[in-house]
């Protein structure tokens, strides 16, 4: 569970209407339900107009990762990596066959047993990075899907206010509804506006950092893998792959193997 996803969510709406109600605002008269109609509505049929289903669909599953996205360890990956090497160079390549079905990451298990099967580093270079191209584009579908409903809400909130205030100036004969009238046609606007910068554009964005991680994952398997083919030092395939680490994650790893090293 993302705890950051669920502080974010409850932070911005908590304190929001903390400061609604500090101004003298109340809830009530921010809840709307033809407002949220038109504006949640009118989004979606716009993006779902302008993506394919499937990406549709797989935007709706996508929300998932954004509260439990999926696992990235690069530093675990890199040990296994580092392990991998070291075997392969006592005991030849072939000896890693036999933990190809031990690999619960597909792509790890692809890559390597193709190292083994002997196919030339060009090819499976090729054939991993298309691959990898492929993974990308099926993560950027969701990405771009709560973007341009990020792009939209506001616009629609907009329409949502101008119908509404169409329906007030058709009852301008009675002044003592206007006040109100005008109150809850801009609701619309707020729940354009909010939805835009409050759920859609973050979920974007969490997305987007959760697809660079796992693609950061198979660009360290990769490598990896591709040089124990070469037949490189471990502590050289080690020092690479520790490149692709931040800092903090860097020091991490480096921890748990001094750790690992003295126990052993």
């Amino acid at each position: 569970m993302d705890i950051g996803s669920i502080a974010g969510l409850i932070l911005s709406f908590g304190l929001i209407l903390l400061g609604n109600k500090l101004e003298g605002g109340h809830v009530n008269s921010l809840i709307q339900a033809t407002a949220a109609l038109i504006v949640l509505g009118g989004t979606a049929g716009a993006c779902i107009l302008q993506f394919p289903m499937k990406v549709t669909i797989n935007s709706l599953k996508g929300l998932i990762g954004v509260f439990l996205p999926r696992k990235s360890d690069p530093q675990s990956t890199i040990a296994l990596i580092v392990d991998f090497a070291k075997r392969a160079r006592r005991e030849g390549i072939l000896a890693l066959e036999k933990e190809i079905p031990n690999l619960t990451d597909p792509f790890f298990a692809k890559a390597l047993r193709m190292a083994v099967d002997g196919l030339e580093p060009k090819q499976l270079v090729e054939t991993m990075e298309t691959e990898l191209a492929s993974f990308e584009e099926e993560q950027e579908g969701p990405i771009k899907f709560f973007e341009a409903a990020g792009g939209y809400a506001p616009t629609v909130g907009i329409l949502g206010a101008v119908l509404g205030l169409i329906h007030v100036m058709q009852n301008l004969e009675d002044p003592s509804k206007l006040g109100g009238g005008i109150a809850t046609a801009f609701v619309a606007t707020i729940y354009g506006v909010g939805a835009a910068n409050l759920i859609f554009l973050p979920f974007s964005n969490k997305l987007k950092f959760n697809s660079k991680e796992l693609v950061k994952s198979r660009e360290i398997i990769l490598k990896g893998v591709l040089l124990i083919q070469e037949g490189i030092n471990h502590s050289i395939i080690e020092e690479q792959l520790k490149s692709y680490l931040d800092e903090k994650k860097r020091a991490r790893y480096e921890s748990e193997q001094g750790g690992r090293a003295k126990s052993d």
